[in-house]
């Protein structure tokens, strides 16, 4: 049976787009149409995707414009174009860029949907095995979130070491085990450890492995995490914490695959793949000599960045729920609800541990909550207990108070740009000099102490 799916139809010929639209309706899938490269930008922020049919040839942006921006912003969705004869060759240029497939006009009706049910189904059979995997362990419904897993997607399956990004608690390994369970290697071990967590030759010790009596402690030999994962994928959680030394000796395994355990006379070959990650920023590591440069390039071949939690806050309500029913299949009770105003504080809080403060704060709720509600109550002396006895909480501001706030600061900066002047302050924001004045005399702001 063939699969159907969400089509944007790009095209500058308002007959065709009808046309390939009823063609596409017909065959039970659900499309947009856009009449420009552009408008198909904005559509893609509203209508998601699963195929792109663009015509090669438009004013302004042309297809291959697009499909540059649609591999920058949606690498997953598949691109096909529409061409005419004469633009054949660029067609099979713009495959060799990227595009699945491309068209020759006029577009024949059983081609077309062909083509369309061969994007969907490749698109699907990679895609279904990651969403089912991802949305396991990752509870989102972030639009930067989502944007980050499609790059993630990509890169799950090869061998491409990757660099994870993020404040702590944003759930960098989480990340790295599901990238890890959707490769080739998902079968074989998944090793973590924590380079800022021991010291330095603990540290390569457990990494590297050693031989019997390479120092006072080493009463037999030990093979290392590097070679247990053998097959498997080793993730070094604060990457940017390892000491100096054992960067060159990291970066020796990942140019000759190859390891040597300490007191060893020789190497031995090793057979993993390495994802890491850190809290730091690792640009300003390498400028003050405190992480190698060769060392960064082997393992930031591909960079994903997780955003912390205050920047993804649609985030919050489902997360908090998702840890209560954890909880509650757990312990094998009813899972408890919050309180509306619970959760508007929860979701009013900057969570600057993220999501595991988040889980420590339910953990704490559930806990200490004898019914099935959790209260508002419940909630400020969490996070007041969480913050050290500082309540954090800061609930977001009304509408009508944060566009007032906004409204002013954006005056006195006007203000400060023109130095006092309000015919050329009114001039910038776009506003007539009356009614400008009345915008001061309402936030009570006198342009005198403005003037140079």
């Amino acid at each position: 049976m063939a699969r159907t799916g969400n089509i944007l139809l790009v095209d500058d010929d308002p007959s065709l787009r009808r046309l390939l639209a009823l063609r596409l309706e017909g065959a039970g899938h659900t499309v947009e149409t856009a009449e420009s490269a552009r408008a198909a930008l904005n559509a893609l922020d509203r209508f998601a995707a699963d195929c792109v049919i663009t015509d090669l040839r438009m004013e302004g942006m042309d297809g291959i414009g697009l499909l540059d921006r649609l591999h920058q912003a949606h690498p997953t969705v598949p691109v096909i174009l529409l061409t005419a004869h004469g633009t054949i060759p660029e067609a099979v240029t713009a495959t060799q860029r990227g595009a699945l497939d491309f068209l020759s006009k006029p577009i024949d009706k059983d081609m077309l949907l062909s083509r369309v049910d061969q994007a969907l189904a490749q698109a699907g059979m990679a895609g279904d095995h990651w969403q089912s995997l991802w949305q396991s362990r990752i509870v989102t419904r972030s639009p930067a979130m989502h944007r980050l897993l499609d790059e993630a997607r990509l890169v799950a399956d090869s061998e491409t070491s990757v660099l994870i990004t993020g404040e702590s608690g944003t759930g960098k390994e989480v990340l790295a085990r599901t990238l890890h369970e959707a490769s080739p290697r998902g079968r074989a071990p998944f090793v973590a450890i924590n380079c800022g967590a021991m010291p330095e030759q603990l540290l390569e010790s457990e990494l590297f492995g050693h031989e019997k009596g390479a120092f006072t402690d080493a009463k037999q030999a030990q093979q290392g995490l590097l070679r247990s994962a053998e097959g498997g994928t080793v993730f070094l959680d604060e990457i940017g914490d390892m000491p100096f030394a054992l960067q060159v000796k990291l970066l020796r395994v990942l140019q000759e695959r190859e390891v040597r355990p300490v007191g060893a006379q020789r190497a031995l070959p090793v057979d993993v793949r390495i994802i890491s990650a850190t809290h730091r920023n690792l640009a300003e590591s390498i400028a003050s000599g405190h992480f190698r440069e060769d060392l960064y390039y082997r393992l930031a071949v591909v960079t994903l960045a997780l955003p912390a939690l205050r920047e993804r806050p649609e985030d919050i309500a489902p997360l908090a729920r998702h840890f209560l029913d954890t909880i509650a299949q757990r312990s094998e009770r009813r899972a408890k609800v919050y309180a509306p105003e619970a959760l508007e504080a929860l979701c009013g809080h900057d969570w600057p541990g993220n999501i595991r403060q988040l889980s420590n704060v339910v953990e704490q709720n559930v806990a200490l909550t004898r019914g099935h509600v959790v209260s508002r109550q419940a909630v400020d002396k969490a996070l007041a207990t969480q913050s050290g006895g500082r309540d954090r909480a800061a609930t977001l501001q009304p509408l009508a108070e944060a566009r007032d706030a906004f409204v002013r600061d954006y005056l006195i900066q006007l203000l400060r740009i023109s130095e006092g002047n309000v015919s050329r302050s009114a001039r910038i924001a776009h506003r007539n000099r009356t009614e400008f004045y009345k915008l001061l005399n309402r936030h009570d702001i006198d342009p005198a102490e403005y003037k140079r």
